[in-house]
């Protein structure tokens, strides 16, 4: 077997911009013929996925799996809805899910270093974007296992979605009241479960930003403070799941239908915690004039 230097590694990187590893693997494959191993690298994706790299990948799904008693849900990105819409997509996103569900990782970066049966988690999603021809990226997830049950709720084939953790009986009217509440978190989006979880130093921000706009109105300070106390009344039932009105009733909160629905059911019901993304939110999309992109192309092939 051919001897294989960090030097020729290195060459084979800057030809290919593949990874070191990948390069590595590819010339032992290639018993040191540099021309075999760049295609090597092409046949599996990774030259052409190292290539896309530096692409903006701000389209995508939220994607959701749950099996027993343990869920995720994941957002996957791309650089298209074109392809996002695709069967594949989903295909590759529902792979993620059941890595994330086999090894339970802490994040992204633990994620992508779980071994599969074919190398890693990272390996799969570079040969995925050989496959489709667009950057794929995994951007983020969240797992939960549970002693009751949970539900899930995806908007329009993954442009959001939501997972509930709820302690207590699975049966027809906590699955009723599971549900409801999935559709009321994809709509008002709380960032929050109680006003418990809000963090200390939230809360003063906003009590100092509402102070300030109460005495610009030019209020004296004794009944400012006083106001304030009322917006951030205001500020819980915005931001807080369980202190939310109920968007199919308003004359109820969250937490009065979840007491109702668990005295009428006769079985005590909680909702624990959840989580919900939308997708892309925060990410820059790529905008670029037609015209332009078609002249970099051309210039492209040119080199």
């Amino acid at each position: 077997m051919a001897e294989i230097s960090a030097k020729d590694v290195m060459k084979l990187r800057e030809q290919t911009g593949a990874g070191m590893m990948d390069c590595k693997k590819a010339l032992l494959e290639a018993e040191g013929d540099f021309e075999r191993a760049a295609d090597i690298l092409r046949e599996r994706g990774i030259a052409k996925a190292a290539k896309r790299a530096g692409k903006i990948a701000a389209e995508g799904i939220v994607y959701a799996l749950v099996e027993g008693k343990t869920g995720v849900l994941v957002e996957v990105n791309c650089e298209s809805d074109f392809v996002a819409n695709g069967a594949k997509f989903h295909e590759i996103a529902d792979t993620v899910a059941k890595q994330i569900l086999k090894n339970k990782p802490a994040d992204v970066e633990s994620l992508l270093a779980c071994k599969t049966e074919n190398g890693t988690v990272e390996s799969y999603v570079q040969e995925q974007t050989g496959v489709i021809g667009e950057k794929v990226s995994v951007r983020r997830f969240a797992w939960f296992e549970t002693n009751g049950f949970l539900e899930t709720y995806i908007h329009m084939g993954g442009t959001m979605g939501v997972m509930l953790d709820l302690e207590g009986e699975e049966n027809e009217a906590t699955k009723e009241l599971a549900h409801n509440l999935a559709l009321h978190t994809a709509f008002t989006k709380p960032a929050y479960l109680t006003k418990e979880e809000v963090p200390a130093e939230v809360l003063e921000k906003e009590k100092a930003i509402m102070l300030q706009e109460v005495l610009n109105e030019g209020k004296p300070a004794a009944i400012a403070e006083k106001i304030v106390l009322g917006k951030i009344n205001k500020f819980y039932e915005e931001n807080c799941l369980m202190e939310q009105k109920f968007v199919k009733d308003d004359k109820v909160t969250v937490k009065q239908l979840v007491a109702q629905t668990a005295k009428a059911a006769g079985t005590p019901i909680a909702l624990k915690r959840f989580v919900f993304y939308v997708m892309g939110a925060g990410l820059e999309k790529k905008s670029e004039d037609l015209s332009e992109e078609v002249a970099k192309q051309v210039e492209a092939m040119k080199k």
